[in-house]
């Protein structure tokens, strides 16, 4: 695949970014959506945003050279070329979540009640973005056939795009592509019937949890703790996290009402 969608001025602009940038871009107008509902003044909501998404970057960065520093530290200018690829998205969420901590309670705004709004937005924007991995042709998977591909109905531009070096690989890429929008679709359907603080954020860790620990067993280019695959550690410390949420939060009472914490901040 050709990882550049088109140049501007002598400047190459790549796939990958656009994507990201489509994911940020949908689930901005989204959240914002959210918080015009309850009145909240939209300067809070953009700066929390884009602090969120910066250092969101920043943390899904320095994650994945982390775990690749012995090339980075004889490479360190290429640290700075997220454009290449080689954003880990447990590392975008640590450090965004810490960055929602801080801002929240800078502002007394409620933290879990911002989150909810939150997740089902970024689990789609997770979706969008793995769509940059398929033209940089990366976050693919184990090896296979082009007819056991074919047999799964999947479609034949991907299909292409998965032929790399001579060999057809399993579009991991797109499988949580799929199962992200699927996760979107479940999220806002608890935050709409089971409006309950908490119960969606806790429900994001779970299922994103699933996802990448089942897409995580066919990767090829995993980062790795030891014999380990790093996202699948992490994806159960999500897990636990999630459930131990739902469970806090499933004994309090409903406080599916307006976000009053937020219109104190704003």
């Amino acid at each position: 695949m050709n990882p550049v969608a088109f140049n501007l001025f002598g400047l190459q602009i790549r796939f990958y970014s656009l994507f990201i940038l489509l994911g940020v871009t949908i689930s901005y107008f989204i959240i914002k959506k959210e918080f015009v509902k309850e009145q909240i003044n939209e300067e809070v909501l953009f700066n929390m945003f884009f602090l969120t998404i910066i250092f969101g970057i920043i943390g899904a960065r320095f994650y994945y050279v982390i775990f690749n520093f012995s090339y980075y530290k004889n490479h360190i200018l290429e640290i700075i070329q997220i454009y290449n690829g080689g954003l880990a998205i447990h590392g975008g969420i640590i450090a965004g979540l810490i960055t929602l901590k801080v801002y929240t309670k800078k502002y007394n705004i409620d933290f879990f009640k911002t989150t909810d709004i939150i997740a089902p937005c970024l689990i789609l924007s997770q979706g969008i973005g793995r769509w940059g991995n398929f033209f940089n042709s990366e976050a693919y998977g184990t090896k296979t056939t082009l007819h056991h591909l074919q047999n799964l109905h999947i479609p034949n531009f991907v299909i292409k795009g998965m032929h790399i070096d001579g060999s057809y690989y399993t579009p991991t890429f797109f499988y949580e592509s799929i199962l992200c929008i699927i996760g979107f679709i479940i999220l806002l359907l608890c935050k709409k019937y089971f409006n309950k603080k908490g119960i969606t954020t806790g429900l994001y860790l779970i299922i994103y949890g699933l996802i990448r620990f089942f897409i995580e067993s066919y990767r090829l280019d995993s980062l790795m703790i030891f014999n380990f695959k790093a996202a699948q550690i992490v994806s159960i410390v999500m897990l636990f996290i999630g459930l131990i949420i739902i469970i806090k939060f499933s004994k309090t009472k409903n406080v599916s009402g307006d976000l009053q914490s937020l219109k104190r901040a704003s």
